[in-house]
């Protein structure tokens, strides 16, 4: 019932708060209740100045000394305030763009100050601070607080109240059965939910999201396993024979490809040429090489007289293809016609490309996720490749056999993850593994600092620009008042704009903007318009900028090791020397020894190893991890445990009940149709 409710059926949202929410894709009650919080915000024990850390949020006991006057500087206001704490140590609070604070903090007053620390020469300042009696500090201290992704306009406490107004008012039921959950130490649904958003204990969170992440790993498994039943012994409706054109690009190519690149290829070819139908996934780190392989694959594909289609995440990195491709035609004469499509062009540009792909002039494709659209009409397309953003389901594969027979199908990753996941997450595919670099690479120098080093950096980074390479910046977060303690892209951006010379050029990039605007300056930082790009992990796949050669991340400590050096894949793709900085806000021995793995190596495979065994099971306040499968709260490394349960639970079940007919499978049919957004599709169940 959820499913179909608007948000505005929820008493207090109208049309302009509801607007509000669409921003975060929040339309519908259910939307809302799986809205899930990005992290948790405990509160500390209120420290000494002696006892302060710095680049991490610290709460101060103290009296108010004196408070400073209002002061403007570029439009601007700040004032301080200075307090003592217990130990006569003072510190400062510098309050930024809020001179209406200035009557509360009162000289003599006693309080709890909670900011972040930062040192100032010799003393301690306290960034934008908030002031507690110590009664309501004390009462913070004994609670959970969920932060959300939000948007501007948008707090945290309207998400909140929403969500359980939701709750209350509409009950979720549960796929799945007492004696199911028994079985699996499950808690309700209806508990794991309300306990997500408003925790009472880390104890009583671990279990909810245990829960939440058990389910959502069950049906993307259980949509996977059907997948897979029904293209695993699909015949070969489009059989090719080798062609010398992709011997003789390999001889001609300026480089030898590697060991793992060769077999790739081979079993590649194996699998065009043999009786069923292709399905496999390429698995290579960042810059391993895999498309030169695909490229490969279209080439032998179009020699056979069929098309072939590469679909990219974005439009740039489709553009980016589409130059690549037709370098390498004009290089090495290659019998290849390819058309670019994009959901961008004008009516007139979509139209000559169909009529190109439609007559089997074009017999290369590359664009987004424009190429199955049900206008697109394909001559004879017998082979998709995409990268880890599109893994196809059967609908996209029943609407690409509708267009003319089944085509082969090539899914490219970079996302490293150790054998154990890949062999559940991948079931369904035949793999190939490309585990060296091209000998060309030179390895990413890194270093993982505190963030003192932070001015150091950023005089590196302007060096860097000066000599006329470009640099990004990741941050946690799109805007602050989400967690106090992250970085954020959109102030980061403004403030440095004041620290660095007015001749570079920096812009920002997050998930939130359209994607017009995103592709607009993915397009203009490629292109090398801008000099530094602040931006979230939306930039982890979807863009290649080789003149790009220093990554800082802020916050390192609160990302997996696996997206760390996913993210870090950014830089290295040319040929001058390439940087990576990781900013811990932590600098305790835990935090900087685990983080000095992405020191020691550059082998993903050998990171997300090391990443499973050092990411505690439920861990609950980390930067979600982004990438491949988008699931709304699991987290395959976190919760490496849970994955492998639900798929013991998949295979028992199709086991028991191939068809899902019996009637104990009827909640988990019903709830299966939810979880399509996957990438793969139930309804054929």
């Amino acid at each position: 019932m959820t499913d179909q409710m608007a948000i505005t059926d929820l008493k207090g949202i109208g049309a302009k708060t509801a607007a509000l929410f669409s921003k975060l894709g929040i339309q519908t009650i259910r939307d809302l209740i799986v809205y899930y919080p990005r992290t948790y915000l405990t509160y500390p024990e209120p420290v000494t100045v002696r006892g302060a850390g710095t680049g991490v949020m610290v709460a101060i006991r103290g009296n108010i000394a004196s408070v400073s006057g209002v002061r403007y500087f570029n439009r601007k206001s700040f004032f301080e305030v200075v307090v003592a704490d217990p130990e006569g140590e003072r510190f400062t609070l510098s309050i930024f763009n809020q001179p209406y604070l200035k009557k509360a903090f009162v000289s003599g007053t006693f309080a709890v100050f909670y900011g972040r620390a930062v040192r100032k020469g010799k003393g301690l300042m306290l960034e934008q601070p908030k002031k507690y009696t110590p009664a309501e500090y004390e009462a913070l201290q004994r609670e959970l607080h969920s932060v959300y992704p939000l948007t501007k306009g948008l707090s945290g406490n309207t998400v909140s109240k929403a969500v359980l107004q939701a709750l209350e008012a509409f009950p979720v039921a549960d796929c799945f059965d007492p004696e199911f959950r028994s079985e699996h130490r499950l808690i309700s649904r209806q508990e794991a939910l309300r306990t997500v958003h408003f925790p009472d204990s880390e104890e009583h969170l671990r279990e909810a999201r245990r829960r939440l992440s058990f389910e959502e790993f069950f049906f993307f498994l259980l949509i996977m396993h059907r997948s897979k039943a029904l293209i695993q012994n699909e015949p070969n409706a489009f059989p090719m024979i080798e062609v010398a054109h992709c011997d003789r690009l390999m001889e001609r190519l300026p480089f030898a490809l590697t060991a793992g690149q060769k077999k790739a290829w081979k079993e590649i070819r194996s699998d065009l040429t043999g009786p069923n139908c292709m399905n496999r996934l390429i698995q290579g780190d960042v810059g391993s090489g895999k498309t030169i392989i695909a490229f490969l694959a279209l080439l032998m594909c179009a020699v056979n007289g069929y098309q072939g289609a590469l679909m990219a995440p974005t439009e740039v990195l489709a553009a980016q293809h589409m130059e690549s491709l037709q370098r390498m035609i004009e290089t090495y004469d290659l019998p290849l016609k390819p058309v670019l499509l994009l959901g961008s062009m004008t009516a007139v540009a979509k139209r000559e490309a169909n009529q190109l792909i439609a007559s089997g002039e074009a017999n290369v494709i590359i664009g987004t996720h424009a190429l199955i659209q049900t206008k697109v009409e394909y001559s004879s397309l017998g082979l998709v490749i995409t990268d880890e953003q599109h893994r196809f389901g059967v609908r996209q594969r029943q609407t690409l056999a509708q267009k003319g027979g089944q085509p082969h199908i090539l899914v490219m990753s970079a996302t490293p993850i150790p054998r154990t996941l890949a062999m559940v997450l991948y079931g369904d595919l035949k793999t190939s593994v490309i585990r060296e670099l091209p000998a060309e690479r030179l390895p990413i120098k890194n270093c993982v600092v505190g963030t003192g080093y932070r001015p150091s950096a950023y005089a590196f980074m302007e060096k860097q620009i000066a000599a006329g390479r470009q640099v990004y910046i990741i941050c946690p977060q799109v805007e602050s008042g989400e967690d106090e303690s992250l970085t954020d892209v959109v102030s980061y951006a403004e403030e440095l704009k004041s620290t660095f010379p007015a001749t570079v050029r920096i812009e920002y990039l997050h998930g939130r903007m359209t994607p017009a605007v995103k592709n607009s300056i993915m397009d203009r930082f490629s292109k090398g318009d801008i000099d530094l790009l602040v931006s979230t992990t939306v930039i982890e796949v979807g863009i290649n900028v080789p003149n790009a050669t220093v990554m800082m991340v802020e916050n390192a400590e609160r990302f997996g090791l696996a997206q760390l050096h996913q993210l870090r894949g950014r830089v290295g793709r040319g040929k001058e020397q390439s940087y990576c900085i990781f900013l811990s806000a932590k600098e305790d021995e835990k935090t900087m020894k685990r983080l000095e793995i992405l020191n020691t190596t550059n082998d993903g495979f050998e990171i997300a190893s090391k990443d499973l065994q050092l990411r505690g099971p439920g861990e609950l306040f980390g930067v979600r991890q982004s990438g491949e499968f988008a699931f709304e709260i699991a987290d395959v490394f976190a919760d490496a445990q849970e994955l492998s349960e639900a798929s013991d639970a998949v295979e028992a079940l199709l086991t028991a009940d191939p068809l899902l007919k019996m009637e104990s499978s009827a909640a988990i049919l019903a709830e299966a149709g939810a979880y399509g957004k996957y990438h793969l599709d139930l309804q054929t169940l």
